[in-house]
Order: structure tokens, then C-alpha cells, then sequence
């Protein structure tokens, strides 16, 4: 059993696992570590399977009444059945500058601004991934354990503005696609995820799954209200939190140079002096932001960049099988 569980990618140190081959070697590790086979959908439609009965609306095609039924009981059913093609779902991914940090090896740290807290490392060499590559990876694996259940997966991709849009598809040739636009540059300063979450709302015809996969070092009121209007027409929201596991608490000693990006100035202090306060400040904003999407209804989990992709993509695929 044990060895088993060591031969699983998902399971795997992140940075170790990253280190073996390319984003999209990596993802199909995880993704067949993670699972086999295929699961059936909740969602009906006229393909596939035989699912249960219905009555009959006008409009219905006759070709699925159940005539036997009709001749027997004098009761018009119509067979429903499950589609192949069981939801549409958009991933987000930030990719602005605050995501393309790691706070191993940390000498020095860079404040946030505002809308959250944060430290930057300026130098050192990383023992982990920064927070944008272990979020291409997790987006990846994400992908391709949608589409290997036959789902429509698409992409949006931003930091100051929308980088890559990739409308939902479920046909052979898209999970090139989407693991192409991963490989784009963008780390623009600022991140849009209002305007990002809007255009995967559009690129979605019917209801369905939008996952934003960010730091959300943002501003709170921008995105609840992006996620409120997500929410108004159905569509189901989860958002997965990346975060260093030195975003959660500063080292106990040491000393640290702040820096706020807007205004450029550089605050000096003792790891010591600020450590509680800084720890305080992450929980509160953290709450906040626990309690505004638990509000939403919306799913919410903190993921931590030294956490196996396993850990996460459970998570994720938990709320698709919750999925109505």
C-alpha cells in the first residue's frame, strides 16, 4: 500500500515533481496519479445513457416517449438520458506580478499595498515553485481531469488585462491548446480579475463551473461583486487561494526591507517586531475573504504552493461531483 502511494505524481513534492519534465508531462502525471477511469454526470440530456423519466412537455421530440408507458397507464413519460458532454467550465488563472513569487530562501520581502499583504523575495535561490508556476500546473491537471470526464474546459488567462481567452471545448486537440496558452507570458503589475471572471461568465452559453485560481492579493469589493453577477445566473463558483507558506507567517527573526509598489517606499524592520501583527493582518484578510464568498455560496480553499497538486485537485474534482 505504501509503496503504492509513493509511486503516485500527485503525491509528489511539487518542486521535485515540476523539476521531471514540462507543464504538460507534469499534469498527466498528476492526473493519472490522481484517478482512472471516468465518472457519470448528473447533468440530462438526449445521449449516452438512459437516466430516468420525465413527464412530457410540449415541444418534447416523440421519438423518447415512452409509448409502453403511455398504452398502459395512460401516462406520457419521456426518457431523459445523460449527456456526453456533462458541463462547461472555465478556468481563471491570475498571472499578474504578485503570483510569480516564492518565498523560499528568503533574505528580503516586498509589502503588498492595500488590498492584501505579502512579502516579495528579492534574491535567493527557490527550494520551491512560485506561486504562478505551481498554479499552471494545478490549472494543467485541473484541465485535464475535466476533460478526460468528458466536460468542456476553457481558459482565461490575466494580469492588468485579459491575456489568453479560450472558449470551453470538449474536442480532441483542446488540451493543447489550453497547456500552449499556459506557456504565454504575462505578470503585468496589476490583476483585473472582475473583467477576467466577466469573460469567462461569457464564454459559458449555459450554466456552469468557473474556477479562479489566484493569489488574490486584489481588491475584495471589485471581486464580490464580479461574483455576485456570476452567482445571479446560475454559474458555480469555486476559487482555490495559492499561497507560500511564508505568505502565512514570517520567519522569527531576521530582518526585512518593506516595500509598498505604489509609492516606492522602503520600510526597514525586525522580523520580531512585526511578526504578530503581520500574521494578524494575513488572518483577518484571509477571513474576509472566507466569509464573503462562504456568503456567495461560493467554494473556498487556501492552497498552500508546498502542498502535493493531489491535495488541491481532490478538492476541485469533491465539488464537480457535488455539482446539480
Amino acid at each position: 500500500m505504501e509503496s503504492t502511494r509513493a509511486l503516485r505524481a500527485d503525491l509528489f513534492d511539487p518542486a521535485s515533481l515540476a523539476a521531471l519534465g514540462r507543464i504538460e508531462i507534469v499534469a498527466r502525471w498528476i492526473v493519472d496519479g490522481f484517478m482512472t477511469g471516468l465518472h457519470r454526470s448528473p447533468r440530462k440530456g438526449f445521449s449516452v445513457e438512459f437516466a430516468e423519466y420525465r413527464p412530457y412537455q410540449p415541444g418534447d421530440d416523440l421519438r423518447y416517449i415512452d409509448w409502453k408507458i403511455a398504452a398502459r397507464s395512460d401516462r406520457w413519460v419521456v426518457r431523459q438520458y445523460e449527456e456526453e458532454t456533462n458541463l462547461r467550465a472555465s478556468i481563471v488563472l491570475d498571472v499578474s506580478k504578485s503570483m510569480a513569487w516564492s518565498g523560499a530562501a528568503l533574505r528580503s520581502f516586498s509589502w503588498q499595498g492595500a488590498s492584501g499583504g505579502g512579502p516579495s523575495r528579492e534574491s535567493g535561490a527557490p527550494d520551491r515553485l512560485t506561486k504562478l508556476a505551481y498554479a499552471e500546473r494545478l490549472t494543467a491537471a485541473l484541465a485535464l481531469l475535466l476533460l478526460r470526464q468528458r466536460d468542456a474546459v476553457g481558459l482565461v488567462r490575466f494580469d492588468d488585462r485579459i491575456r489568453t481567452s479560450i472558449p470551453p471545448r470538449a474536442r480532441r486537440g483542446q488540451w493543447r491548446r489550453l497547456v500552449g496558452a499556459l506557456e504565454e507570458p504575462g505578470t503585468g503589475r496589476a490583476s483585473s480579475a472582475p473583467d477576467a471572471l466577466h469573460q469567462a461568465a461569457r464564454l459559458i452559453s449555459r450554466r456552469g463551473l468557473i474556477v479562479l485560481v489566484s493569489d488574490l492579493l486584489m481588491d475584495l469589493p471589485d471581486v464580490e461583486r464580479a461574483m455576485r453577477g456570476l452567482r445571479a445566473v446560475g454559474h458555480d463558483v469555486t476559487v482555490l487561494h495559492i499561497m507560500d507558506p511564508a505568505e502565512r507567517e514570517l520567519p522569527t527573526s531576521g530582518e526585512a526591507l518593506f516595500v509598498d509598489p505604489e509609492s516606492e517606499l522602503a520600510v526597514p524592520a525586525s522580523m520580531a517586531d512585526v511578526r504578530a501583527a503581520y500574521k494578524t493582518t494575513v488572518d483577518e484578510v484571509i477571513g474576509e475573504w472566507r466569509s464573503m464568498f462562504g456568503s456567495l455560496g461560493i467554494g473556498y480553499e487556501i492552497v498552500s504552493t508546498d502542498a502535493p497538486f493531489g491535495v488541491p485537485l481532490r478538492r476541485a474534482f469533491a465539488l464537480r461531483q457535488l455539482l446539480p
